[in-house]
């Protein structure tokens, strides 16, 4: 059984939320509010759940400006009918991100993703617990599975993130992103152009990593030394 609440200012929503939460039942609604003040008042007082079903556009305090005061949130969905802040929300390591109006079904799939997180044991490495990530690519917002990126490539004002199957040409920069994935302890930076994934490293040969596909990373001289040395902790 996992605890849950509802923080959204409006009723409909959190009416449909409370009705969806009645009808799963491994789901325990501890509250339904209808403002992030009294979600923050909540949890200041010591109120503790397993999920909080969040809105973000809010008065008074957001969604977003609510997870950022919490110093020890509970896993979230988020439950908004804005796309465009995907990226703020999944960089605060949100669960999932649902979109206004949303079914019973994509609500449960977003429940189970919970599931195994709350009942796996708690983890000693900084690691991809919650490796999704949204990026915008052109006029969509994309969800990434980090885990299964190869590399990162500088392209000027762009990076070109590169799996096994696709390419994605992103409006961001290098350092950006090298910022976003640093909770990811895989990821390491191998030359002023390239992010390297070393889970995907078959073998390196002539300071140039061999990836999975065929694909090459090369080894920057002034980062070699970091990078052998973090290969000795992963």
């Amino acid at each position: 059984m996992l605890t849950c609440a509802i923080i959204d200012d409006d009723e409909i929503n959190r009416l449909t939320l409370e009705h969806y939460v009645e009808l799963t039942p491994n789901l325990k609604l501890k509250c339904s509010l209808a403002d992030g003040i009294a979600g923050l008042t909540f949890f200041r007082e010591g109120g503790r759940v397993d999920i909080l079903f969040l809105d973000i556009e809010m008065p008074h305090l957001s969604g977003l400006e609510l997870l950022r005061v919490l110093t020890d949130p509970p896993e979230v969905i988020i439950t908004t009918a804005r796309q465009d802040f995907a990226v703020d929300a999944f960089e605060l390591r949100v669960t999932d991100y649902l979109v206004k109006p949303f079914d019973f079904a994509r609500f449960t799939q977003a429940v189970q993703r919970v599931q195994p997180r709350h009942n796996s044991p708690p983890s000693t490495a900084e690691t991809s617990t919650n490796a999704d990530l949204f990026v915008k690519v052109n006029s969509r917002m994309v969800r990434i599975n980090f885990d299964e990126v190869l590399y990162v490539e500088a392209l000027s004002d762009y990076v070109n993130i590169v799996t096994l199957k696709h390419k994605y040409i992103v409006y961001t920069t290098l350092k950006a992103l090298e910022n976003r994935l640093s909770q990811f302890a895989h990821f390491i930076r191998v030359h002023r152009s390239y992010l390297l994934n070393t889970q995907h490293i078959e073998s390196i040969e002539d300071n140039t990593a061999n990836l999975r596909g065929g694909h090459f990373v090369p080894i920057g001289k002034s980062y070699q030394d970091g990078f052998y040395k973090s290969l000795q902790r992963i």
